[in-house]
């Protein structure tokens, strides 16, 4: 896809990931929308965009929303034109073990999956109409993998990446591109909060990530999903090591799960 003039929108954007794809997507030559549910957030996401010379908007609400993503849509549309890259973003972490609530299993789904279900209904029908559209899916390793000390994020991550997968096995020949992001540790909020909870499984989820692997920062993740959109490549590793760790539990399961067991252990002692 070529970027320059596209409209593209960008979830979970007061921050974080979704702001650097937003800020490199705009100088790229995108016009973006930006949505957080953090108002304050999200607008100096798109103050900076437009002091940079881009072109931006930015409408708060919650992109798990159907209401709010029709709206997202709207404003898109009669600001700049059609939507032609959605990009998935938002999403929260979650560090509930086997004592996860209802609560927090239907939160999780709702933000980590239904918001990109949602989004895509509404996106699809009128990208085949059209013959081309790009739907972006911020997933995790922990979709590709597991996450230690969450069960809701690692289960809501292997959701996004599948329906990320469905989406472009279904329409991948009827003009719809799909792109799945699958990091490791990024230095965000979404792993270092400023107020760590007084919780073991969080502290086990932390650990897990930082000893995993280098913790990149956002621009780097960015700039390695522009050029995914350039090369119209389903699955983006910015942390390339995870694609050996993916091959090698499908090469073994048993061992690898040993493999994960003994990690924890090793987090825990």
């Amino acid at each position: 896809m070529e970027i320059e003039n596209t409209v593209a929108v960008v979830t979970g954007a007061g921050g974080g990931i979704g702001g650097a794809i937003a800020r490199a997507l705009a100088a790229r030559g995108a016009r973006v929308v930006v949505t957080d549910l953090d108002e304050a957030s999200v607008a100096v996401t798109a103050a900076d965009i437009e002091k940079a010379g881009g072109s931006a908007r930015a409408l708060a609400g919650d992109a798990a929303s159907q209401e709010h993503i029709e709206a997202v849509i709207a404003a898109a549309a009669e600001a700049f034109g059609p939507v032609d890259l959605y990009v998935a973003n938002a999403g929260i972490g979650g560090r509930g073990g086997i004592d996860a609530t209802d609560a927090d299993w239907e939160r999780a789904i709702d933000i980590n999956l239904m918001g990109h279900v949602r989004a895509a209904r509404l996106l699809v029908p009128d990208w085949v109409e059209r013959g081309r559209g790009y739907f972006l899916s911020t997933a995790s390793a922990a979709g590709l993998l597991t996450q230690l000390g969450s069960a809701t994020y690692s289960v809501t991550k292997h959701a996004a990446v599948g329906f990320a997968e469905w989406l472009s096995a279904s329409y991948g020949d009827r003009g719809v591109r799909v792109s799945c992001l699958c990091p490791m540790g990024v230095d965000t909020k979404l792993l270092r909060p400023e107020a760590m909870p007084d919780d073991p499984n969080g502290d086990l989820m932390q650990r897990a990530v930082e000893t995993a692997g280098e913790v990149l920062t956002v621009e780097e993740v960015a700039e390695v999903v522009l050029a995914a959109i350039d090369d119209e490549r389903f699955l983006i590793l910015p942390h390339p090591e995870v694609l050996e760790m993916y091959r090698r539990k499908g090469a073994d399961y048993d061992r690898w799960l040993r493999g994960m067991r003994r990690f924890q252990a090793s987090l825990l002692s």
